[in-house]
């Protein structure tokens, strides 16, 4: 004889389906706004890109009109460009100097430097840190054209070098420590919060144990935050890839010596008026991203095995 069910497990067992049925509605319900925007924002300009790669499609004249299929004449061009590869080159030293190393060297030291303190002094240090990356890029570069004029700069005023242009003779080292300005607060902030995981005991043992603030690093701390290293190096990687601020410095010059990536595709697309271009240049930039992304989920994964 089958035991006896309970009033409550007849009514899951017959209203379970609706039931499901009624949550899976609710859990559309909730994504589809969040799905809608990613398909108006993300996946449709990305097709549109797609899309205009394959053209001569311009802003004026008779291709805006009646833009004509060349198929992959685009991306063949770009890939021979001389410019495109002169920018590439620029992009890398922008991302490798102001982000790999500059933001992440910066941004752990300054974290390291305060964690066992408190008070005012940090709270100090913190929010001119985060000041530098709360305020408007307009500002910013307002505030760096002003510090690096040749004429009234306040560097040369310090420095004692009246009339020193750093812009103009060293533009890509001007947008590199600028950036670097910029960009610390997010580092300083992650790594803030991946060394208060750090258990204090291995930083009293390798303290009794004589070990130097290099070996404590290598040895008790760096092993705890690979996994936040990696994820702040994939995210301003990919942040400075694609940052436009430069452009309201150094406008890509002098003499295209600071044209990054974005603004190398801004002056073709929308200054020269060849969006067919552009959109080619556009679509390489993102495949770029996408290498970059792999590699460090590569890693991130690599890590994680072995830490199994």
């Amino acid at each position: 004889m089958a035991p006896p069910t309970s009033p409550r497990a007849d009514v899951r067992a017959h209203f379970g389906e609706d039931a499901a049925g009624l949550g899976r509605g609710r859990a559309a319900a909730f994504v589809a706004p969040a799905l809608v925007l990613v398909a108006v924002f993300l996946v449709f300009p990305a097709l549109w890109t797609l899309y205009l790669g394959t053209t001569d499609y311009r802003l004026t004249g008779i291709a805006a009109s009646d833009p004509q299929f060349v198929g992959l004449d685009n991306y063949r061009n770009v890939l021979g460009d001389g410019e495109f590869h002169r920018s590439l080159w620029l992009t890398l030293q922008f991302v490798v100097g102001s982000a790999v190393i500059g933001q992440t060297v910066l941004g752990f030291a300054i974290a390291w430097v305060i964690r066992d303190r408190a008070g005012p002094i940090r709270r100090l240090v913190e929010g001119v840190v985060l000041l530098a990356w709360i305020l408007p890029s307009s500002v910013i570069a307002f505030l760096w054209i002003a510090l690096l004029d040749r004429d009234g700069g306040t560097l040369n005023a310090l420095l004692g070098t009246p009339g020193t242009a750093w812009l103009l003779d060293h533009p890509m080292a001007c947008i590199i420590v600028f950036n670097i300005w910029r960009g610390t607060a997010f580092s300083m902030m992650l790594y803030g919060a991946a060394l208060g995981n750090v258990p204090p005991s291995h930083l009293e043992t390798t303290r009794l144990a004589g070990a130097s603030t290099l070996q404590t690093l290598r040895d008790a701390v760096l092993p705890r935050i690979r996994g936040h290293v990696l994820t702040s190096l994939l995210l301003i990687s990919l942040w400075t890839f694609n940052d436009f601020t430069p452009f309201l410095i150094t406008a890509g010059g002098p003499d295209g010596r600071s044209e990054i990536m974005s603004v190398y595709v801004y002056r073709t697309a929308l200054g020269d008026g060849r969006l067919g271009f552009g959109a080619a240049i556009s679509l390489i930039m993102i495949l770029i991203n996408l290498v970059i992304a792999l590699v460090y989920l590569r890693a991130l994964r690599n890590r994680g095995e072995a830490t199994a």
